[in-house]
C-alpha cells in the first residue's frame, strides 16, 4: 500500500484527510508540526509528502528546505494559501513537485497525489527497459531516473526530471506549456500557473546557470524548446 505523510498543524483536517486517503487505498500518517514532519519525511517510509506551508515554528517552506538539504528526492506536494504566489514560487524553487491552494477538496488532493506518483513511477510497475536519451551534453536514463550533464551526475527532483525528459524527447521542437503541464506535471495547465516557468528556471541553473547559452530556450507566448548544440 502506498504511504502518504501529511504534515499540517490543523489536526481536524489531518484526521479527515487521513480517513479519506485510507478509503482511496492509501496508508496515510498525519503529523502536526514541521520538525516532526522533516524527520518522518527523511525516514524513507513514505512515497510522497503533503506539506502545509502555514505552520508555527518550523513552517512548510523551512521544512522543505531541510528535506532537500539532505538530498532527499521524496516527492513533496505543498498546501499553500489561496492566491499566495510567493509561497508557491519559493516552494517550487526549493524543490516541491507541485502545490494545491487551500481550501481544497480531498478529491482534488488525491488527484494531485496520484498524478505525482504516476510521474515518479511509484504506483505503476516499470515497463521494459529502455535505452538512454542523449542530447548534446545531456544524457538521461528514464528507467533509472538518472541524468548526467557533461559527464557529471545531475540532481533533479522528480518533476524536473519529467519536464526535462519531455523536452529532450521532443528535441528541436517547441513544446507548449499545455503539453508540458499535461505530460510533465500530470495535470491540465491552470490559468496564471507559473509552475512550469519556475521548474525550468531551476533546471537551467543546474545545467550551468548563466555560463553560455542554455539548451532550454523560451519561445515567448508558446512554450519551451530544447536545442541540441
Amino acid at each position: 500500500m502506498t504511504s502518504v505523510l501529511l504534515v499540517d498543524d490543523d489536526i481536524e483536517l489531518g484526521e479527515m484527510l487521513t480517513e479519506y486517503l485510507g478509503r482511496e487505498g492509501f496508508e496515510a500518517v498525519a503529523v502536526g508540526d514541521g520538525e516532526t514532519g522533516v524527520a518522518e519525511a527523511l525516514s524513507g517510509r513514505y512515497a510522497i509528502v503533503v506539506l502545509d506551508v502555514m505552520m508555527p515554528r518550523v513552517n512548510g517552506i523551512e521544512a522543505l528546505r531541510r528535506i532537500r538539504a539532505q538530498d532527499s528526492r521524496v516527492p513533496v506536494l505543498m498546501l499553500t494559501a489561496k492566491g499566495d504566489d510567493v509561497d508557491r514560487i519559493v516552494g517550487l524553487e526549493l524543490g516541491a513537485d507541485d502545490y494545491v491552494p487551500k481550501p481544497c477538496t480531498p478529491r482534488e488532493l488525491v488527484a494531485r497525489i496520484r498524478a505525482i506518483l504516476r510521474r515518479t513511477r511509484l504506483e505503476e510497475p516499470s515497463g521494459s527497459p529502455s535505452g538512454p536519451l542523449a542530447a548534446g551534453l545531456l544524457t538521461m536514463w528514464p528507467e533509472k531516473r538518472g541524468a548526467e550533464w557533461n559527464g557529471a551526475a545531475l540532481e533533479l527532483t522528480s518533476t524536473e526530471f519529467n519536464l526535462l525528459e519531455v523536452l529532450v524527447r521532443n528535441v528541436g521542437r517547441v513544446v507548449s506549456k499545455k503539453e508540458l503541464s499535461e505530460q510533465g506535471l500530470g495535470r491540465p495547465l491552470a490559468r496564471y500557473d507559473r509552475s512550469i516557468d519556475v521548474h525550468l528556471s531551476s533546471i537551467r541553473h543546474k545545467l550551468g546557470g548563466g555560463e553560455g547559452r542554455s539548451p532550454i530556450q523560451t519561445v515567448r507566448g508558446i512554450g519551451y524548446q530544447y536545442v541540441k548544440e
